[in-house]
């Protein structure tokens, strides 16, 4: 299997390269379960945090442990926005994304008891791998709609196009099928 080899933070880490479809294949970077790379990540990120971000919001699963080690560091709380409503959730607010990885149509949803959370804040974004940029325009959407501000966007690696305005630790291109 060909590799792309990436650093974070000091860490070396060679990614398979895997197909997402017919003509394009990504170097899949999944830091759950890498404590190494997840503490660097977060560590070098929290350095990078805005002074004046009050609280992070993670989609769920692959960043959320990105997110706590930030949080950690940082002494800044997070939020969890969830990829399936629960029937606990009061007055959820929710958005459909796709994204280049899953290929199909995702939830996001913000529980209404973390509203009072975002509403008013400046918020920083944080995710494991920017690239279509479908699963932040959807995260930014519903910060914005409850009264966030995305003050700051940070992400381990940005993927495909460039992307100014997200704060990363480095990019990854995208591969085209033979």
């Amino acid at each position: 299997m060909n590799t792309h080899q990436v650093q974070v933070g000091g860490v070396t880490r060679d990614l398979p390269i895997v197909p997402v479809s017919d003509t394009v294949s990504v170097a899949l970077f999944n830091m759950l379960g890498d404590t190494e790379v997840t503490e660097a990540a977060g560590k070098a990120l929290a350095a990078r945090l805005p002074a004046d971000v009050n609280v992070l919001v993670t989609p769920e699963v692959k960043a959320l442990s990105l997110a706590h080690v930030i949080s950690r560091e940082s002494g800044k709380p997070y939020i969890v926005i969830r990829k399936t409503q629960k029937p606990y959730m009061v007055e959820p607010v929710m958005r459909e994304v796709v994204s280049i990885t899953t290929g199909k149509p995702q939830l996001l949803v913000l529980d209404g008891f973390d509203v009072s959370k975002v509403k008013g804040h400046k918020v920083a974004i944080v995710d494991d791998v920017v690239s279509s940029g479908g699963t932040l325009h959807s995260l930014r959407q519903i910060i914005e709609e409850v009264g966030g501000e995305v003050a700051a966007i940070l992400a381990v690696f940005t993927e495909g196009d460039e992307r100014p305005e997200v704060t990363a630790l480095g990019h990854l291109p995208l591969f085209k099928n033979s």
